[in-house]
This record gives C-alpha cells, sequence and structure tokens, in this order.
C-alpha cells in the first residue's frame, strides 16, 4: 500500500514527513534563518537552482515547512503547496501573484470583510477590474465572466451566513472562459474539502482556524499545481515576505494529527445544536448546511463546524444573548478546540455599511457559532439559558 493511497486520516499524520540523523518520532523544529554550503561552489549552485530539500533561507523555504507544505498537498490532493504567515497573507499572495494591471477578477460578494478590503481597495489601485455577483447564482456568474476574465474568487462557505457555492459549476464557467478559479476554502475544512476535485486551480486556507484548532498560531496555505506554486506563488512570497515562520509550521503540523478526529467531532456537535435550536420562539432564523432542509445541504451534507443563528431584536438582543453565554467565549476566530460565538455586523464585517450588511444577510441580531469540542449538551444548555433570559 503506497503513500498515494492512503487515506486523509493517516496523510494528516505522516504525510511529507522528513527525520534526521536522530529518528526523532515528533517532526523536527528547526528554527534557523539560514543555512550554510559546503563550498562557495554549492552556494552558487542552490542560488540557481535548489533541489527539494535543498534550502537557502527561512523567507524562501525551511524543512518544518516544508513539511507542513507536503503534508497539507497531500491531504488536500494538491501538487503543491506554499505555507504563509497568516491566511489573509495567503488570499492576498493567491490573487496577486496570479493578477497584473487589466485584468479581471468576478468574485462572490458574500465575503470575509478583510477579503472584500483586498478585492475593493487594494487591488483596483493597482489597475485590476473586481466585479461581485450574488454567488448561489450561476446565471449571475455566468454573465459576469467574460471572455478574457483572468480570475474569479468565492468562499466555498461564506462567512457568516454560510452560503454555499456550487464550486464545480462556477469552475467549469470560469474555465470556458479561460480564468483560473481561486477558493477561500476555510469553513469546508480540509477534511471535507472536495475544492480541487471540483475545479479550483488554487485553494486558500487560514491554518489559524482549524487546522491549528487550538487558538494558538497565525498561519495560511495556498495550494494548487507545482507550476503555480513553485511558480508565481512562491517567488511572489518568497520576495515579499509572507512566509510562515518554522516554529507556526511544526505548532500547525501538531494541529494536522488530530484535524480529522476534532472537525468530525465539531461537526457532529454543529448539527446537534441545529437541531436542538430548531425551532426557538428567539430566534426568526437559523443557518446551517447540514440540515436537510438548508440552500446548502445539497453542496455541503456534512455541514461544517459553524453555524449561525439570527436572534429575534436586533443587536441589543444579540448582544443580550452574547453577555448571558457562560461556555461560549466572545471572540472572532473560528474552528478552536473552544466554542466562540460572534457578533459580526460589529466586528468581522463592521466596515460594511448597513445597507452591505443588509444585502449580505448580515443583520444586527445575527451571531456566528463556531462549535468547539465541549460536550453538545452543555453548550445547548448554555445556548437556551441565554435564549431564554431575552
Amino acid at each position: 500500500m503506497g503513500k498515494g493511497n492512503w487515506s486523509k486520516r493517516t496523510q494528516a499524520v505522516h504525510g511529507g514527513t522528513r527525520r534526521s540523523g536522530y529518528g526523532e518520532m515528533s517532526e523536527a523544529l528547526f528554527l534557523t534563518q539560514g543555512f550554510a554550503y559546503p563550498s562557495a561552489e554549492a552556494a552558487e549552485a542552490r542560488f540557481r537552482q535548489s533541489g527539494p530539500d535543498e534550502f537557502i533561507y527561512a523567507r524562501y523555504g525551511n524543512p518544518t515547512v516544508a513539511m507542513l507544505e507536503d503534508r497539507i498537498a497531500a491531504l488536500e490532493g494538491a501538487e503543491a503547496a506554499f505555507a504563509t504567515a497568516s491566511g489573509m497573507a495567503a488570499v492576498n499572495g493567491a490573487l496577486t501573484a496570479m493578477l497584473k494591471a487589466g485584468n479581471r477578477v468576478v468574485a462572490a460578494r458574500a465575503l470575509f470583510g478583510s477579503c472584500l478590503y483586498i478585492l475593493e481597495d487594494i487591488l483596483p489601485r493597482f489597475g485590476v477590474e473586481v466585479a461581485f455577483v450574488d454567488g448561489t447564482d450561476l446565471d449571475q456568474w455566468r454573465a459576469a465572466v467574460t471572455p478574457g476574465t483572468a480570475a474569479v474568487f468565492f468562499e466555498t462557505v461564506s462567512n457568516p451566513t454560510l452560503e454555499v457555492i456550487d464550486a464545480a459549476a462556477v469552475a467549469d464557467i470560469a474555465h470556458a472562459a479561460g480564468a483560473r478559479v481561486i477558493v477561500d476554502n476555510v469553513f469546508a475544512t480540509p477534511v471535507f474539502s472536495r475544492a480541487i476535485e471540483q475545479g479550483a486551480d488554487l485553494v486558500v486556507y487560514s491554518a489559524t482556524k482549524h487546522i491549528d484548532g487550538q487558538g494558538r498560531c497565525l498561519g495560511g496555505l495556498i495550494l494548487g499545481r507545482e507550476a503555480d506554486i513553485r511558480g508565481p506563488v512562491e517567488t511572489y512570497m518568497k520576495h515579499t515576505g509572507g512566509a510562515m515562520s518554522p516554529f507556526n509550521a511544526w505548532v500547525m503540523l501538531k494541529g494536522l494529527e488530530t484535524l480529522e478526529l476534532r472537525v468530525r467531532a465539531q461537526a457532529a456537535a454543529a448539527r446537534a445544536i441545529a437541531d436542538a435550536l430548531v425551532p426557538h420562539p428567539r430566534l426568526s432564523r437559523l443557518i446551517y448546511p447540514g440540515l436537510p432542509g438548508d440552500p446548502g445541504y445539497p453542496q455541503f451534507p456534512e455541514g461544517g463546524t459553524v453555524l449561525s443563528i439570527e436572534v429575534e431584536g436586533g443587536q441589543d438582543a444579540a448582544f443580550g444573548v452574547l453577555n448571558a453565554l457562560e461556555i461560549w467565549k466572545i471572540s472572532n476566530n473560528l474552528g478552536d478546540a473552544k466554542s466562540i460565538a460572534t457578533h459580526p455586523a460589529t466586528t468581522t464585517h463592521q466596515r460594511l455599511s448597513a445597507d452591505r450588511q443588509a444585502a449580505l444577510g448580515i443583520t444586527p441580531g445575527l451571531l456566528r457559532l463556531s462549535v468547539g469540542l465541549e460536550e453538545p449538551a452543555d453548550l445547548i444548555a448554555d445556548l437556551r439559558g441565554a435564549l431564554d433570559m431575552l
């Protein structure tokens, strides 16, 4: 049984492992910013063309970071990966490395606030045209992705309203027009991901979320074909300084070992919470793709680790629920072992106007709930208790 036949769970534990002469079981942490060469000629040769296990400078690559890149590529089914300093460094790197002045990008309108900033503010400064569509409307994609479009960008599951995009259909539309498909796959997670299979050319993760999964480190990942990753992506990232630190890569490697166990447990708990809260008299809306009646269910029946609820009574009621919670923590992260509640309208998406928030379904009463590893019954009781106090 070769490595290519290993399951995701096995790849997450063993993929990409490199051992030193000491034969250590835990991956070695190489805390070094540079590397020595046996001769001047060897240094010259390495700068001309380094081999797969030859390193020059930590900004270009590092053995610990390379293990993470190889492991996540094997897990995702991608040819290669580049590890970045944060999830947003990965989004920016994937877009900027592949675009130039005069290009056109079509993006889904429902995106994380920082992604919107890159698309609306940064890329247009450098002559990139950006158009937005309702990501769930394939006719809008067909109309907007005209011949000559350079790329499309979307979150496979949007933040925070959990719209699930038909990634395969959008990829077909994009490729027919000659456009690359760049997707942010954070909510789908590497456990449930089918992005490469569905036609994504580049897949972006915030490793800060499920891959670390325990609130310790920032990190990001860009995955795709060898030619893209080792070509424009690596060139752009190594010269602009967005590389992941070796220590963070080591933490992410440890996180990958338990990724599938954690994510499947969190998704099962999220489904139990969604079932328990439907119906609840203080909720006007509950969004969870893992519920058979949800619009996203056909594309993402696994549901993921996040659900969103809309509390009747607007922001005051939503704040009341947040402040009454005991187990759930108020924060803006997700994919953590600890359950987290977020009010997107005043935090992650606060820079959007009230009209933009309303168009995206980000209402004053909306709460995003990232389910952790606590006992589901305790999380349900905590939520019900907070809602019942309204």
